[in-house]
């Protein structure tokens, strides 16, 4: 299944990208306006490019402006909101401008070398940023409405008024990127319109899922709570439940009003949004390349003593992996195992070495053995002190896996758990909080606990917390094997 689609969170960046653009254009305009084709004389040295070079500098100063005052609001740039964005717009671009002015009279800084500069660029950013986001919005609305992309697919289960006015808000406001695909209710619930849509079973809702996945759930009854939540995990779906007034008093997800609809988003991890997902891959980026920097000097020397130790075969050893969404990923590490061993599981391993009695203390001991035979004597070493797993830095940049996450799990593993949607509705991580409380001295259940947990209380804290943790577990060698 692939990545779950956000498209709010990716129109806030384009919006993000186009005011800025309009900004930089506002100011660079108003300085060439006073320059070239105003005729009163100035008294100032003009340097275009050090004025756009600084208007540039700004960018995230006005950014800071425009999110106070809620330019980046769902309910705003979609004018769902009593307080316009045209008047917020002209706030934004005269507090953006005072702002400067002010700096410039406390600093002697100069930045805008007459008054009709800063009055030209006010009212040019108000202008070019009400332009630019009016443009986005049609570009937007052609994308959702006419092609159907960045849209969410939407399944809405629930006997229930409200799946009523959630089927007519969604038809009349296309622009907010929700796209009903299946509707689970009687038919006096979803007006004549929308029958085609409708499936007569939670059965037949979701066996579709396979191969037309949907992104986002809304659940308008209390029937099957259990049962819709549980698929809803399964299938890596956001479920909103609906609540009625009892609910509405006492709930404990996170509120949000789907036109007149008050829904609860019940989130499987904090990692559901796309501005979360954002910042951690961001942290992935950062972390995992000065890690990677770091390691590469230590990572050649490795490579040149494993390859010198066996010379026909790959120093490198790469397996399937399952993360996010059960994406099958190759992770990379250095060769610790003797080549008649690669490839196989342990239990064709220990059968062909004529040792097959190990395979029952090997899961026993939580999939380790104190002495095992599989490995070379200079994997040993790296499996200890965890410098096989170096290579798996690449596989961060990349995007496969993250710094911070639940182990990434062998495709034939799953059977052992029962709760698999949840630890593969985030990317597996190369450390975790798992590795970090004992590594391999926990049991097999103790793991998967302590991952669930991972994944229900992430924050960038969390995995911070975990990323020094895991230096003190490796310089100390704590719990390896």
């Amino acid at each position: 299944m692939g990545m779950k689609k956000d498209p709010s969170f990716i129109f806030r960046l384009a919006l993000m990208v186009g005011d800025a653009l309009a900004i930089v254009v506002a100011f660079a305009a108003a300085y060439l306006i006073r320059v070239h084709l105003d005729n009163r004389p100035y008294y100032f040295e003009p340097n275009t490019m050090d004025f756009i070079t600084t208007a540039l500098l700004l960018i995230p100063f006005w950014w800071v402006i425009l999110a106070f005052l809620g330019l980046y609001k769902k309910s705003i740039y979609l004018g769902q909101s009593k307080s316009p964005e045209l008047y917020r717009l002209f706030s934004a671009s005269i507090l953006g401008v005072m702002t400067i002015i002010s700096y410039d009279f406390f600093f002697h800084r100069n930045f805008f070398p007459t008054r009709a500069v800063a009055v030209l660029t006010t009212v040019l950013c108000f202008v070019l940023l009400k332009l630019t986001r009016a443009f986005l919005r049609i570009i937007r609305l052609r994308l959702l409405v006419l092609r159907k992309i960045g849209t969410q697919r939407v399944i809405i289960i629930g006997n229930s008024k409200s799946t009523t006015a959630l089927l007519e808000h969604f038809s009349a406001f296309p622009e907010e990127g929700y796209r009903v695909v299946s509707v689970v209710a009687g038919k006096k619930y979803i007006p004549q319109r929308f029958r085609k849509l409708q499936d007569s079973s939670l059965k037949e809702a979701f066996s579709r899922l396979s191969k037309a996945p949907a992104d986002t759930i809304f659940h308008t009854d209390p029937r099957q709570t259990d049962y819709v939540y549980t698929e809803s995990i399964r299938h890596h779906a956001l479920y909103y439940h609906v609540p009625n007034e009892s609910m509405l008093a006492t709930h404990t997800g996170s509120l949000a009003l789907i036109g007149d609809t008050p829904a609860i988003l019940v989130k499987v991890t904090p990692l559901n949004t796309g501005a979360a997902r954002f910042l951690k891959r961001t942290e992935d980026l950062i972390f995992g390349g000065i890690l990677f920097l770091l390691a590469l000097i230590p990572m050649f020397i490795i490579w040149l003593i494993v390859k010198l130790s066996s010379p026909k075969v790959s120093a490198f050893y790469a397996s399937t992996r399952l993360s996010r969404y059960n994406r099958k990923v190759k992770i990379y590490k250095f060769r610790s195992m003797k080549p008649e061993y690669s490839g196989m599981s342990p239990e064709e391993a220990f059968i062909k070495m004529g040792k097959p009695q190990l395979i029952k203390k090997y899961r026993a001991n939580g999939d380790s053995l104190e002495t095992d035979p599989r490995i070379t004597r200079i994997g040993k070493f790296l499996r200890s002190t965890s410098l096989d797993e170096l290579p798996q830095l690449w596989n961060v940049l990349k995007g496969d896996i993250s710094l911070v996450g639940p182990r990434a799990l062998v495709p034939g593993e799953l059977r052992n758990y029962g709760d698999r949607s949840l630890l593969l509705s985030v990317k597996s991580g190369l450390t975790g909080l798992a590795q970090v409380s004992g590594r391999r001295d926990i049991s097999f259940e103790e793991r998967r606990t302590l991952d669930l947990y991972y994944i229900q209380n992430w924050s960038l804290r969390l995995d911070i917390e975990i990323l020094f943790r895991t230096v003190t577990a490796v310089l100390f060698r704590r719990g390896a094997k």
